[in-house]
């Protein structure tokens, strides 16, 4: 059995804004910041990303992990936490691209957490520290973990950082081999980008601005590239178990914020699982999509997702006080999360 978990605070760096504030900011205002790459599409034109600009010009593993530190130091300035003051070791979460992603760099885990560890100063339990390789879904299954520390009495806080990307030619080549880009001639695609987003997740209190109430996760029988018909059977069945865990009905739900980036199979999946877990729903619902303004960056997307919502809800724009999240990867993965306000269950 597991405890109510809160966010606690959020981080994100991304092609829109260095800090959590910026670029939610600009997904509100539906500000979005897309260059020419140095590479060329299968038609012939510069592929276009959404590239973080930072002061020096980094790349590779050092990139990655100046924007997760960058990240995870908003993320726990906006707790009050001073990891060169902090006392008592905290677990940490890291999330990566999946092993077999094409032009994943070598030795990307254990460089990345060493740097990452040494550059923020933090005391890190390695005990209770993992690597979550797993692209899109890395965040979602972090927060399951995260939620059994918490729950096991393993650690007060977990601090979950995410960094990832893709715009370099390996990975790039494989997803334009695939026609998964968008470009022009190919409007089933998406804009490829990279960024980090970190979160701080607590035992739920009662003045917790945003509290996980309810998790769901399954298998999905016809993942992209399957010969298999699309049900959303994983989806659907992700869904429903966060809506049961949390207790609340279809028609409680007052908005969805999730992972989706353009492509029809994601989009596809994800009308299919929302019109059979929330058949009843009598109300139409808000879909908020942050991948349309900073791309799709892999592990950044469900970070992106929570953190926005964090945001909203905090900043008082949010479309109700209970939100259905979920994420997809391009295997099999499927989770859901609902997420409510402060002062509402």
């Amino acid at each position: 059995m597991t405890r109510d978990v809160a966010i606690r605070s959020v981080g994100l760096v991304s092609s829109v804004g260095l800090n959590a504030a910026a670029t939610c900011g600009a997904l509100r205002a539906k500000v979005t910041n897309p260059t020419q790459t140095r590479f060329r599409g299968r038609n012939g034109d510069w592929v276009l990303g959404h590239e973080v600009q930072l002061p020096e010009p980094w790349v590779g593993i050092a990139k990655l992990t100046r924007m997760a530190e960058l990240a995870a130091r908003d993320c726990l300035d906006g707790a009050g936490i001073r990891p060169a003051l902090s006392v008592g070791a905290i677990p940490l979460l890291l999330c990566t691209a999946e092993r077999e992603r094409p032009g994943r760099l070598e030795d990307l885990d254990e460089r990345l957490f060493a740097d990452l560890q040494g550059a923020l100063g933090l005391q890190v339990d390695a005990q209770n520290s993992a690597i979550v390789p797993l692209g899109r879904t890395a965040v979602f299954s972090a927060l399951a973990k995260a939620r059994l520390l918490i729950a096991g009495g393993q650690a007060e806080e977990v601090l979950i950082v995410a960094a990832d990307g893709l715009l370099s030619w390996p990975a790039l080549k494989s997803y334009l081999d695939a026609d998964r880009i968008l470009e022009d001639g190919n409007c089933n695609g998406f804009m490829p980008g990279e960024g980090a987003g970190a979160l701080l997740v607590a035992e739920a209190k009662a003045d917790a601005e945003l509290t996980c109430i309810g998790f769901g996760y399954s298998i999905e029988p016809a993942p992209l590239f399957s010969d298999a018909p699309l049900r959303g059977d994983g989806l659907t069945a992700a869904v429903r178990q966060a809506l049961n865990e949390s207790g609340l009905g279809p028609d409680d739900v007052d908005f969805i914020v999730a992972d989706l980036s353009g492509e029809q199979y994601f989009l596809k999946e994800a009308a299919l699982a929302r019109a059979r877990a929330l058949r009843g729903q009598t109300r139409q619902l808000e879909l908020w999509h942050p991948a349309e303004g900073i791309g799709e960056a892999g592990a950044l997307g469900a970070a992106a997702v929570i953190a926005a919502v964090w945001y909203a809800v905090q900043k008082g724009y949010a479309c109700g006080p209970r939100v259905l999240v979920h994420g997809s990867s391009d295997g099999e993965h499927r989770f859901a999360a609902i997420f409510c306000a402060k002062g509402v269950r």
